[in-house]
C-alpha cells in the first residue's frame, strides 16, 4: 500500500526496475539504481543517529543527487528541507537554525559555505557529502560522511515502518511577511492528496516524460517528482541555467521529446518572446501545466496557437494547499483581455469564498475571500504557533467537527459556469483617493498594449491620497513606447482613478529564485 511518499519509488522500482527514472544532461539513472542508492543513504542516516522527524537539509543545486538525498531522507523517516542554493548565506543559517537542523546533505562546492553561514558555532551535527570530486577546504567542526562511503555499502536494508502518512514529508520555507522565511510544514497524507489527484486528473503515464524545472523549494517540484514517480514516468531536469537562454530550453523541450510541461507563465512567456517558439514544433508536448502567477491572455492565447494539441491547465493554490483548484482553458475569445478562471476545487478538496460578514458568496460576481479545507491544507507553519493560529482556522461553519480551514488572503468571485475568478490579494488591494483599487486589473489592461512585454503595478504610499499607482513597463522593443501612448491606451481600459501616476520604462523585471514577478524589490528599489 502507498502511504507515504518513498512508497511511489518503492513500487516503481518493482515495475519499471530497468527504466531511466531521472535524466540529467548526459547522466541517467534507472528505478532499481535509484532504489538501490536511496536505500543505502537511508540506511547510512540511520546508522548515524537519524531518529523519525528529524529535519534534514539539502542544499544542493538541482541535479540527479538533489532527487536521491530528498527520497533517501524520506526513507530514513526523515523530514526533507530543501534550501535554496542561491540564497543568502544570512537566510540559509537562519532556516538551518529555525528547523533545528542536525543533518545537511550538499556538495563539496556548496559545503564550503556552510562555515561562512557559522562563523562561530555549527548547530549542525553532520554534514553528508553528495560527490566525490573532493574533500571540503574549510573545517566544519561536525561529522562528514563522504559519498563513497555510501555507495560502498552493501546492506541497503533498513526498517520500512518507522513513519505512518500523518507524520511530516517536507517543510517548504516561503517568504514571511514580517522578512523572515517561514516554514510550511507537509505530511505524506497532505502530499499524497495531491500526488494521487494530479496522477489521475492529466493521466500521467509511465511513458511520459516531465520536465521538472522548478527549484526544489517551490511546491511546483512536487508534481514534477512525485507525481512522476507515482506513475513510473522519466523525470527531466532543467538545468538551472538554461531558465535565462529560453533557446537552451525550447531545444531542451525538443531534444529530450518531452510530453508534459508545468512551470511559472513567466518561463513559458520568456520562451515566446525571446525564443522565436512560433518556428519550433512541439509534437510531443501534450500536456501545458502553468501555475503561481497570472498568465498575461495575449501571451496564452499565442502559445494555444503555436502548440494547439496541448492540454492548457490553470492551477492555483498557495503552498499551504499546493493545488487545490484547477481550471481546463479551452478557448479564448479575441476580445478577451482579464486572466482565466482558477477554476473549481480538485477532487476530495473543498474551497469557498466568505464575504465581510463570514457568509459564503454564492451571487455571481460578488467578491469574497478563498477558504480551503481537506487534505491538501498543510500542518501550518513551523515553529509559529501565533501565524498558524491566524492563517489556519477552526472551521466556524461546522462547530461540531475540529476541522481546519486555511484562510488564503486571496479575494475571489464566482462565474456563471461556478468557476472562481482570482481578483487579487488582500495585500494587493490598496486605497487611494478613497477608491478601492486592484493592481492586477491595471496590469491586465497594461498587458493588453500590444507593445508591452512585461508589467506590473504597485503602490507608493502618499500622505494626501493614500497612496500613488506607480507602472513599471518593459517594452517589447526599446523606445518603442512613451508615456503618453500608454496612458492612451489605459484609458480605455479603467477608470481615471486607477490611473498611475507614475510610469518607469526598464529592460527587464525583477524575478525571485522560484521565476515569478519580485514585487517587493519593485516597491524597495
Amino acid at each position: 500500500m502507498v502511504n507515504l511518499l518513498q512508497h511511489l519509488l518503492i513500487k516503481s522500482a518493482k515495475q519499471y526496475p530497468d527504466k531511466n527514472a531521472i535524466v540529467y544532461h548526459d547522466e541517467k539513472i534507472t528505478y532499481k539504481d535509484l532504489d538501490l542508492v536511496t536505500s543505502k543513504l537511508a540506511a547510512t542516516l540511520l546508522e548515524n543517529g537519524v531518529q523519525r522527524g528529524d529535519r534534514i537539509g539539502v542544499y544542493i543545486n538541482k541535479s540527479i543527487p538533489s532527487i536521491i538525498s530528498i527520497l533517501g531522507i524520506l526513507k530514513a523517516c526523515g523530514v526533507y528541507v530543501p534550501l535554496d542554493p542561491n540564497a543568502p548565506l544570512k537566510r540559509l543559517a537562519y532556516i538551518i537554525e529555525n528547523a533545528g537542523m542536525k543533518c545537511l546533505l550538499t556538495s563539496t562546492r556548496k559545503g564550503d559555505n556552510v562555515q561562512q553561514m557559522f562563523p562561530e558555532k555549527n548547530p549542525l551535527d553532520m554534514v553528508l557529502l553528495t560527490d566525490d570530486f573532493k574533500k571540503l577546504e574549510a573545517d566544519l567542526s561536525v561529522k562528514v560522511i563522504p559519498w563513497e562511503e555510501i555507495l560502498k555499502r552493501g546492506d541497503a536494508s533498513f526498517p520500512d515502518n518507522l513513519s505512518i502518512e500523518t507524520d511530516l514529508a517536507y517543510i517548504l520555507y516561503t517568504s514571511g511577511s514580517t522578512g523572515t522565511p517561514k516554514g510550511v510544514m507537509i505530511s505524506h497524507y497532505t502530499s499524497l492528496s495531491f500526488i494521487n489527484w494530479s496522477y489521475h486528473e492529466f493521466e500521467i503515464r509511465p511513458e511520459d516524460r516531465v520536465s521538472s524545472h522548478a527549484p526544489l523549494h517551490f511546491d511546483l517540484s512536487i508534481f514534477d517528482i512525485f507525481t512522476s514517480l507515482q506513475a513510473g514516468a522519466t523525470i527531466f531536469l532543467v538545468p538551472e541555467e538554461y531558465s535565462i537562454f529560453p533557446r537552451r530550453l525550447i531545444k531542451f523541450i525538443q531534444d529530450n521529446k518531452i510530453t508534459v510541461w508545468y512551470s511559472v507563465p513567466s518561463i513559458l512567456m520568456h520562451m515566446m518572446v525571446h525564443g522565436n517558439m512560433k518556428n519550433n514544433s512541439f509534437l510531443d508536448l501534450r500536456l501545458i501545466l502553468f501555475a503561481g502567477e497570472v498568465f498575461p491572455v495575449k501571451y496564452l492565447r499565442e502559445l494555444m496557437s503555436i502548440i494547439p494539441h496541448a492540454g492548457y491547465y490553470n492551477l492555483y493554490g498557495p503552498t499551504e494547499t499546493n493545488v487545490c483548484t484547477y481550471y481546463k482553458v479551452d478557448q479564448l475569445e479575441p476580445e478577451r483581455i482579464k486572466p482565466v478562471p482558477i477554476g473549481k476545487a480538485c477532487s476530495n478538496t473543498d474551497v469557498f469564498a466568505l464575504d465581510g460578514n463570514k457568509n459564503i458568496v454564492t451571487e455571481v460576481g460578488k467578491e469574497g475571500e478563498l477558504y480551503v479545507r481537506g487534505s491538501c491544507v498543510a500542518q501550518g507553519y513551523w515553529c509559529d504557533l501565533e501565524k498558524t493560529e491566524s492563517y489556519f482556522i477552526k472551521n466556524f461553519l461546522n462547530p461540531e467537527f475540529d476541522e481546519k480551514l486555511y484562510r488564503t488572503g486571496d479575494i475571489v468571485t464566482l462565474d456563471e459556469k461556478g468557476n472562481y475568478n482570482l481578483i487579487g490579494r488582500k495585500d494587493h488591494m490598496i486605497k487611494s483617493r478613497g477608491y478601492r483599487i486592484e493592481l492586477g486589473e491595471i496590469e491586465a489592461a497594461l498587458y493588453a498594449h500590444q507593445g508591452v512585454k512585461e508589467a506590473v503595478a504597485v503602490a507608493v504610499p502618499d500622505e494626501f491620497i493614500t497612496n500613488k499607482i506607480k507602472a513599471f513597463v518593459v517594452p517589447k522593443n526599446s523606445d518603442s513606447l512613451t508615456k503618453i501612448e500608454i496612458e492612451k491606451h489605459l484609458s480605455e481600459l479603467i477608470p481615471h482613478y486607477m490611473m498611475p501616476e507614475m510610469i518607469e520604462f526598464c529592460k527587464s523585471l525583477p524575478k525571485t529564485s522560484t521565476g515569478k514577478i519580485d514585487r517587493k524589490a519593485m516597491t524597495t528599489n
